[in-house]
This record gives C-alpha cells, structure tokens and sequence, in this order.
C-alpha cells in the first residue's frame, strides 16, 4: 500500500516497573491491523525485570527501536524525547500498562485523514479494566450499540476542558507537527493531559470518534492517587496550568468556567494540607472574580493549617472500599 494512503503512525512508550503489563501492551501494539507503524519503547530506568520482557519483543523485521534511559527523566521528558525523533505523521502516547484494540490505528488514522489540518487530536471511548485484566466500565457509558449515551465535546472543546476532565487521555492520537509547533509535554509539570489539553484546544480543534479502542488499566500506583498526598507536586502543577489558561482565555465564559475550577482546587489545597498553594489559588481566582465567602472560608481554615489531610485520605480511602465492593471503580 502508498504511503500517502497508510502515512506512519508513531506509538511512543514509555515504561517504568510494569513487568506486569507491558508483554500484553506490546502484542496490542504489533497486531494492530494497520500496516505502517514505528514504535518507539522508553524504558524509564525500570528496576524489575521490564527491560527484559521488551527486549524479547525486539526483532530486526520491526520498525522498533528501544531506548533504555540510566535515570528516571519522568514521563513528560521520555515521551519529548521519542517524539523528537518520531518520523510518523502522527503520534500516539502509550502507557505500559494499556492495550490498544486491534483496529484502534487503523480507525483513527482513517478519521484523520477526513479531517482538516485545524484538528490536532482524535479521542476514543475506553474500557477500564483492573490490574488482573477484568473489564470494568466504559469511560462513557454506552447504549446497546456500544454509542455513547450522552453527546461527548467535539470541534473547538476549549472550554469543555476548562470547565471538566472528560477525555480519557491514552485514546488520544495526535497530529505530530501540531505536537512539536506546541514544544511537546511540559516537562515542569507531574503530568501532562491537563496542561496539553488546554494549550491545544485553545488553538485547534479535537475530534471525538465513538468507538471503544482502548483498555485502560486502573492501577493504585497511578497519578490521579497523589492529588490529595502532601507534596506530590500535582497541585502545583494545576496551579501552574491555571496560570497559563488565564493568558490563553477569549471571552468572558472562559474566564468564568476557569475560576469554577480554581474554586474546586482550592478545595483540594485544603483537604491536601497545601496551604500555601491555596492561597496562590486564591490570588489568581480574585484577579478574576471576588472569591466569595465560602472560597474564603476554606482559604482561612487553610491559614489556620488544620490537619485534615489523614481524615481526608482515609475517608476517600474508604469510600473506593465501598465502591469497589458493589462492583463500581472510582
């Protein structure tokens, strides 16, 4: 087949410690059905036995080159690298513990190759699964058909993405030039969808394609635990990407759906025993609107520096307990 009809795909992946996983990650990447694929492993410096689950997978038939890193560079600065070298028209960034399905390429490259060049990301519904591999819930709920059941952003997603999460970020396939032209991840930063997110949408466009194409593995060890853990630099980093959507906003709405979310990170500065941040959050919120009673309620009690964060942790703790109990993730 020509290449202007099947353009390379580069698959970045990046691993750390997920012996576990990574040999199913892999077979998903090599029995995709589209044909012209570049995969590039990051091994961040793993200290159990996944350098040695990658290398079985290396063999000279493939457009396969590993690197193996002495340090621990972080997910932002492995994946930046692979991209620099990446040769594919575009890019997907693949964890070591996800599982892309079969046709999951072959249908996304086919969606943008439809679009014009003002879309940047293509997005896909996603299976959870747990760490033994048990299917769980779909990202977005889905009717008989496997459609979603409620309409998913689409086109200019700007303020969707201020106003709430809702892209499940290891479906996303991406648009390499527009990647580069944006400087990659921000390799400051503790983790990189959020910070993406807003910087691309406020220039161009996603697409979102209805289809379930991936597993995502839920894990204890993933990010999205540290939120509420002291010191964990993930506040800091929303605290830094607030900063940056404030510069990028058009309009009044934006400004509006901005403080919104500031509001609710203040909420977590607090319940994390970030009380510093919290009242840097709160600066940034009164350049946009007065803060309001409540916001300064919290921001006093922070002042204060009240010990809530082993309460919080334990009943946030206890309430997955209970969830995963009657058969629900959380």
């Amino acid at each position: 087949m020509k290449e202007k009809e099947n353009p390379l795909v580069t698959v970045i992946l990046t691993a750390y410690n997920q012996e576990d996983y990574i040999s199913e990650t892999l077979a998903s990447v090599f029995d995709q059905t589209y044909p012209n694929l570049e995969l590039i492993v990051i091994d961040n410096a793993s200290t159990d036995d996944t350098l040695a689950v990658i290398e079985a997978f290396v063999n000279p038939s493939r457009n396969f080159l590993f690197i193996k890193n002495r340090r621990n560079s972080g997910l932002c600065a492995a994946f930046n690298y692979g991209l620099s070298i990446a040769k594919g028209k575009y890019v997907i960034d693949l964890s070591g513990d996800d599982i892309l399905m079969p046709n999951r390429i072959e249908k996304q490259v086919e969606a943008f190759e439809s679009l014009s060049d003002d879309f940047a990301v293509i997005f896909t519904n996603a299976r959870y699964i747990s760490p033994a591999g048990k299917e769980l819930e779909n990202h977005y709920s889905v009717d008989s058909k496997g459609k979603a059941l409620r309409p998913v952003p689409s086109g200019d997603i700007y303020k969707n993405v201020l106003e709430r999460y809702f892209i499940c970020t290891p479906t996303m396939m991406m648009r390499t030039s527009t990647m580069r032209e944006l400087g990659g991840y921000d390799e400051t930063l503790t983790f990189e969808d959020f910070d993406f997110w807003v910087r691309s949408a406020a220039q161009y466009k996603y697409f979102y394609l209805d289809e379930v194409l991936t597993k995502k593995r839920i894990v204890p060890s993933s990010l999205s635990s540290l939120v509420y853990k002291k010191g964990s630099g993930m506040l800091a980093s929303y605290y830094a990407v607030c900063n940056k959507a404030y510069d990028l906003n058009r309009d009044q709405q934006e400004f509006d759906l901005l403080a919104a979310r500031i509001r609710t990170f203040i909420r977590k500065c607090w319940y994390a025993q970030e009380y510093e941040l919290a009242v840097r959050f709160r600066v940034l919120l009164n350049y946009i609107e007065n803060p309001g009673w409540q916001t300064e309620l919290i921001v006093f009690m922070c002042r204060l520096h009240l010990p809530v964060n082993f309460a919080y942790r334990f009943y946030i703790k206890n309430l997955k307990k209970a969830f995963s109990q009657e058969g629900f993730s959380f």
